[in-house]
């Protein structure tokens, strides 16, 4: 029987300027200026942070855990989020989400925090010292930052079996959830040439499994932190995926991604399409065709490509919902919107892409770029198209060419204000971002599965959180209601 499928999504954002153009100082006062404006001052508790575990077991030697950096700025909001300074990036790591339309929100609100943010931080600096945020993969000289997902599965799927029947989908998605770039970065990018590809990051891929994720980047990521009861649960942590400004690319990608683990944990691997025989050369392969019809070698001897491997995998969850109903992802109106929108995205891309522009990043921006370029008579290199293609994602409002390209909201700007503030109803988040509401003055920190009280007098108080699926609005409103400080709601709890 599937599990909940709770979701979140750790998006590291782009960032130039800054004093003395230094990202990891910029980044900082990004972070910390949200925070001094009274949104918020807790801390992150680093106690029980394992990003060395290994889900694969004994740790491989060549394989090195990414740093924990206790030191840079780090914060909790109140609507559960986690606001912090990641190596040299400012980061939103959205807070636990029930379903892909709720996640999808509170990515949404997470670029609303970063716009908050930066217009605090730029009314402290100088003119010349201005900070610009963006929300891509790279900084076009070869370095690139992700946007991270991650999904609950049941503990007892084989870490094996998730690696068989997840390869197809996640070499293959970028067809439809792809944000699409102009040129390439790395070695093998640029013995390429594409003048265009479908995925900003699918070029930075070199292993199939790994632990890491800023070097021998993997398409499945082994790190075995659950943040969560490690005996009943894993958190799948999705380090292959695009940025995405489009709404329903995001909530695409989100729900169909959970759709396929569910069925993973209810039917079994042997549902699943046979995986590419080289994945990593399949991932880059795919970006560079935008014709849609190159196709790799596979396992069982056939020969796919991306196209045919998502049609296939939305045959299986069209299946799928159709014995099972898929609540283990969401209600079944959202599902059968996920489902229509897949089929619709899926379809468009092929036979129509004028009809999929409003959803599809690739396409949007492949069309801006290519109008720019035959206006102005540019050769594939341009260094403008480079411009166009990083001010489809620009955060300002008044610079973003996603905001003017006609993309579809799935969510209303007074909904988003709302989720900047307050945390999802349905999981433990709910508990963490109250608290953080509440009880500010005696918080000494917080993480995903515990928040940790300083009441002034004794040892520190450690409440832990290790269901996800607790802590929600319904169990503890009322509790949190009839307790005005720290003190009553931990005798309460202690009752």
């Amino acid at each position: 029987m599937s599990i909940a499928k709770v979701i979140g999504i750790e998006t590291e954002y782009g960032i130039i300027g800054g004093p003395e153009l230094d990202p990891i100082v910029a980044s900082s006062i990004i972070v910390n200026a949200y925070a001094q404006e009274g949104h918020t001052r807790i801390n992150w508790d680093f106690e029980g942070e394992t990003p060395d575990l290994d889900a694969r077991g004994l740790a491989n030697l060549t394989s090195f855990a990414p740093v924990v950096e206790t030191h840079l700025a780090n914060t909790v909001l109140t609507n559960g989020a986690r606001l912090y300074v990641d190596h040299a990036h400012p980061e939103f790591s959205s807070p636990e989400c029930r379903t892909p339309l709720e996640a999808t929100l509170y990515d949404v609100a997470g670029e609303e925090v970063m716009r908050r943010a930066l217009r605090v931080a730029n009314q402290s600096l100088e003119a010349h010292q201005a900070i610009t945020l963006y929300k891509n993969n790279s900084d076009g000289k070869g370095n690139s930052y992700g946007t991270h997902e991650n999904y609950l599965v049941a503990r007892d799927v084989e870490f094996a079996h998730i690696v068989r029947a997840m390869v197809p989908h996640f070499v293959s998605r970028q067809v439809i959830v792809g944000a699409g770039k102009v040129g390439a970065e790395t070695e093998a990018g640029l013995e390429a040439a594409p003048s265009f590809q479908l995925s900003s990051r699918s070029e930075f891929f070199e292993e199939v499994v790994g632990l890491e994720t800023t070097l021998k980047r993997p398409i499945i990521n082994t790190r075995d932190e659950p943040h969560a009861d490690a005996e009943r649960y894993r958190r799948l942590h999705v380090i292959i995926g695009d940025a995405n400004m489009s709404q329903v690319a995001t909530f695409v990608k989100l729900g169909s991604t959970a759709l396929l683990l569910a069925l993973l944990e209810d039917d079994g691997v042997q549902s699943f399409p046979s995986p590419p025989r080289h994945p990593v050369g399949a991932v880059r392969s795919f970006s560079l065709d935008p014709t849609l019809t190159h196709q790799v070698a596979c396992d069982d001897g056939m020969q796919r490509s991306a196209w045919e491997f998502q049609d296939q995998l939305w045959h299986l969850a069209a299946s799928y919902v159709e014995r099972s109903g898929g609540d283990a992802v969401a209600p079944p109106e959202q599902v059968d919107e996920i489902l229509r929108q897949w089929r619709e995205m899926l379809d468009g891309v092929r036979d129509d892409r004028d009809a999929v522009a409003d959803r599809v990043d690739w396409v949007a921006k492949a069309r801006v770029v290519n109008g720019y370029r035959e206006r102005y008579d540019l050769g594939p290199g341009d260094a403008r198209l480079r411009a166009i293609d990083l001010q489809y994602h620009d955060l300002r409002p008044e610079r973003s060419l996603a905001q003017r390209v006609g993309l579809r909201e799935l969510h209303t700007l007074d909904g988003v204000r709302e989720a900047v503030h307050n945390p999802p109803t349905t999981t433990r988040a709910y508990f963490r971002g109250q608290c953080v509401e509440r009880y500010p003055d005696q918080i000494a920190a917080a993480n995903w599965d515990s928040v940790v009280f300083d009441l002034g007098e004794g040892p520190l108080r450690r409440v832990p959180m290790l269901d996800p699926l607790r802590g929600t609005q319904q169990l503890t409103k009322d509790l949190l209601e009839t307790c005005p400080t720290a003190d009553d709601l931990l005798e309460a709890l202690d009752r």
